[in-house]
């Protein structure tokens, strides 16, 4: 089976014991030999003593959507898909259904018929492994209702940076997605589509092989109270994509749409009330004690001079601001054109975090209550933390909370939180989740705060490459307790290198007061929804550099990671006309300085950037 340029080969074949197994080619070279496929369910056995029925395909695949936010505003989908006919001792039948595109391949399971009596899936077999030498970047998986206050797991561990995949050790928790790896000249990037409320969330784990990884299910306390942890379903059942996008560039990543070209297209209904945008928010810098009522009347001022759309109220506002004095606030944000987003904690019985509102979004009727007062009072979105894992009745859980909230034209940003997997798309109300050890570890530790440029040259090609992410970047003060490792430039330039549909700045109104006018004028420009991405160049890990379009203005932005200065003569691939205006370090890390760039008439500039600098250009 091969995808429309003929790249992509997928060979796949039933062992002498009836399992089905396939290996992946690009250019001809094996990336991933001999994985396995198949499904164990309860009541019939589809990963050994399988029969070849038939093949059907390839057929075309052809699809154009639109994103509300993202890396590109409009996108398109073109496939070959390859269906596999099987069936088992039993006579039940499964197909294995392969879509193959330029950029990648994914495969999925599905039991046709018609039945009401549910199934249940006690194992899933599909596997990847890889060829010898191959290197990864992965995120270890934390331990169910670990950590502080047991909210665990919230996919917010420390990446293993290009590590060969041979030498790391099985783990008992295993590996969130995404996870990238280089294989010899290719770069591949595994993750999965989000199940349609008939499956769990999956992990990586290790399987047999040195460089071979499976897919794994979540640990048994992972649901909502009193709901399904592992898959079940009626007939037909179709199970979630597991998504391989892969090039001869870490580029053909970070500038793909893969992820969001296998979701679940649009939820009924206008989604029209949904505005992308910046928001200011007191609590990543000041915490708690700056939820009060005259600190969040600065920030809503803040956010109207600044021109962003949002500004968020964090933690016990309920009691330390209160219903009353909030329904003031939204009113001066009304005024001030800013909309206000409202923290929450999921609650239920998966953590013991006191922070509260607490329990008010926990069933249907508390939400109709909750949001109906939100929605009287003019509030935009609500910001819900600390979510209880990756069983069947959790993800359910967060597209409850989604459908209620579209009911009541409220914007959702989850934390603490699984990865969205692509259902910003379905849910377009779905503006970000966390998902990532952020900005706030920062200020906790300073292992993280020495991670963060680091991170920010890997991100678009793991976390950030298909799904929103809350990571709340842009810092130019010092942290309370720690050390700021990155350069004024560099998080500049984290404002374009991060998508989220709702970026969440961490910088206060002081901070910002201190800094050049050209440096608060180009926070107010820098957008968050992009017509367009280019991978201008880069290494995960060491240094980026990414190119994003709206409308006719081009932001360039970069990192470097590494110890020492870089010089980079940069080739940029797309044409741009005039002279643009560079934002980077002065002297110093803390420092500022401003000129301008010309690109020569071949299209390339020479950029210089500090160790742990950065800089951002616009054209």
């Amino acid at each position: 089976m091969t995808g429309p340029d003929g790249r992509i080969k997928v060979a796949f074949n039933l062992t002498g014991e009836g399992q089905p197994v396939y290996t992946v080619l690009y250019n001809d070279t094996a990336v991933i030999t001999e994985g396995n496929l198949g499904i164990t369910r309860s009541d019939a056995d589809f990963s050994s003593g399988l029969r070849f029925d038939s093949v059907t395909g390839p057929e075309e695949v052809r699809e154009s959507y639109s994103l509300l936010h993202g890396k590109k505003r409009d996108a398109s989908y073109s496939a070959l898909m390859h269906t596999v006919h099987l069936s088992g001792s039993s006579g039940e039948s499964m197909d294995i259904i392969f879509r193959i595109s330029d950029d990648g391949l994914a495969f999925c399971y599905r039991f046709p018929g018609e039945s009401q009596e549910m199934k249940y899936i006690t194992a899933e077999k599909s596997s990847f492994g890889f060829a010898e030498g191959t290197l990864a970047w992965i995120q270890p998986r934390a331990a169910s209702k670990s950590g502080w206050n047991q909210t665990n797991p919230s996919y917010e561990e420390n990446y293993l940076m290009e590590v060969p995949l041979a030498t790391v050790a099985a783990d008992t928790n295993g590996w969130v997605f995404p996870a990238l790896f280089r294989s010899g000249n290719c770069w591949v990037n595994l993750t999965e589509s989000w199940p349609d409320r008939n499956y769990c969330g999956g992990h990586l784990a290790k399987g047999k092989g040195a460089n071979e990884l499976v897919i794994a299910f979540p640990e048994p306390t992972e649901g909502y109270t009193g709901g399904s942890v592992y898959p079940e379903s009626v007939l037909p059942w179709q199970t979630p994509w597991r998504i391989v996008t892969m090039g001869n560039s870490s580029g053909v990543i970070a500038e793909s749409t893969h992820g969001t070209d296998l979701a679940l297209p649009p939820q009924e209904g206008d989604f029209s009330y949904v505005r992308p945008g910046r928001a200011a928010w007191s609590w990543a810098l000041m915490k708690d004690g700056s939820v009060n009522y005259d600190e969040q009347k600065r920030f809503i001022n803040y956010a109207s001079e600044m021109g962003w759309e949002y500004c968020l109220i964090d933690v016990n506002w309920d009691q330390t601001i209160g219903w009353d004095r909030i329904a003031e606030l939204a009113r001066l944000a009304e005024e001030k054109k800013v909309g206000l987003i409202l923290w929450y904690n999921s609650a239920g019985d998966w953590n013991t975090v006191t922070y509260h509102p607490k329990d008010r979004i926990l069933t249907h009727e508390s939400r109709e209550e909750e949001f109906i007062r939100l929605e009287s009072l003019g509030i935009k979105g609500i910001k819900v933390d600390f979510f209880g894992g990756d069983g069947q009745s959790m993800m359910d859980y967060y597209q409850d909370i989604l459908a209620d909230a579209h009911r009541h034209k409220l914007v959702v940003n989850c934390h603490g939180s699984t990865l969205p997997r692509g259902l910003q798309r379905t849910w377009p109300n779905l503006v970000s989740m966390e998902a990532i050890r952020g900005f706030e570890f920062a200020t906790f530790d300073q292992a993280t705060a020495d991670l963060v440029a680091s991170k920010a040259t890997t991100l678009a090609f793991t976390r950030n490459a298909f799904d929103p992410m809350d990571f709340t970047p842009v810092c130019f003060t010092e942290y309370d307790n720690f050390e700021r490792m990155t350069g004024n430039g560099a998080e500049l330039a984290m404002a374009v290198l991060f998508l989220s549909g709702v970026q969440h700045y961490a910088e206060t109104p002081y901070g910002m007061a201190t800094v050049p006018d050209y440096v608060r004028e180009m926070m107010r420009e820098i957008p968050v929804s992009w017509d367009e991405t280019r991978f201008v160049d880069g290494y995960p890990g060491r240094y980026i550099v990414l190119a994003r379009r709206t409308g006719n203005n081009w932001f360039i932005a970069g990192v470097n990671a590494k110890k020492e200065p870089m010089r980079l003569s940069l080739h940029l691939p797309f044409t741009v006309t005039g002279t643009g205006t560079i934002i980077t370090e002065g002297e110093t890390l803390r420092s500022f300085s401003t000129s301008t760039v010309t690109p020569d008439p071949a299209g390339n500039i020479a950029i210089e950037m500090k160790p742990g600098g950065g800089f951002v250009i616009k054209f």
